[in-house]
C-alpha cells in the first residue's frame, strides 16, 4: 500500500475507534474493538490481537484470524522481545528472527507494540503479522502506537 494512502488509513481508523473507546467499558472489550477494527480495515494485516502479560506468561486475549498459539514462552519470540525490550519492534521476515514463534506458516512478517500500564510495565502486546514479506514499516509503528495510546483515556 502507498505510504500516503497508509497513512491516512491510520488517521481514519484512529478517528472511528476515539469514538468507539470513549464509550464507557472494560479495558478487554476495547482491546476486542481495536483488534476488530484494524483487522477488518488493514487490508495487509493477517492476524491482528493481543497477548496479555501475567508475571513469565504472554497468554491469547482478543484477537482476528487464524486461531493462535494459546501461550508463548518466556522470551521466544517476536512479542516477548517487544516486552523485554519495553518498544515496538518490525520485522521484515519473522523467518530469519531468531527464536520465531510460528503459530501460523503463512505469516511472513510482524509487527509488535506493547502496552503499558502507568508504572511503565508492559501489561499486553498488541501483534500483527502478514502474510506479505516487508509488509510493516514506521507508518505502521506510529499508527499502532497512536491506536493504543486510545486505552489510557
Amino acid at each position: 500500500m502507498d505510504k500516503t494512502k497508509k497513512a491516512k488509513r491510520y488517521e481514519r481508523v484512529f478517528l472511528q475507534l476515539s469514538g468507539l473507546l470513549d464509550k464507557p467499558g472494560n479495558r478487554l472489550s476495547k482491546m476486542a474493538t481495536i483488534a476488530a477494527v484494524l483487522h477488518h480495515k488493514m487490508d495487509h494485516f493477517f492476524w491482528t490481537g493481543f497477548y496479555l502479560a501475567n508475571k513469565d506468561t504472554l497468554t491469547a486475549g482478543p484477537y482476528q484470524g487464524p486461531v493462535a498459539c494459546q501461550t508463548l514462552d518466556k522470551d521466544q519470540g517476536v512479542c516477548w522481545a517487544a516486552v523485554n525490550r519495553g518498544e515496538s519492534i518490525i520485522v521484515r521476515d519473522v523467518h530469519r528472527f531468531p527464536g520465531h514463534i510460528a503459530c501460523d506458516g503463512r505469516s511472513n512478517s510482524e509487527i509488535v507494540v506493547p502496552l503499558k500500564d502507568g508504572t511503565g510495565s508492559v501489561t499486553a502486546v498488541l501483534d500483527i503479522d502478514s502474510r506479505d514479506f516487508d509488509a510493516f514499516d514506521e507508518i505502521d509503528r506510529h499508527g499502532l502506537e497512536s491506536i493504543l495510546s486510545l486505552l489510557d483515556k
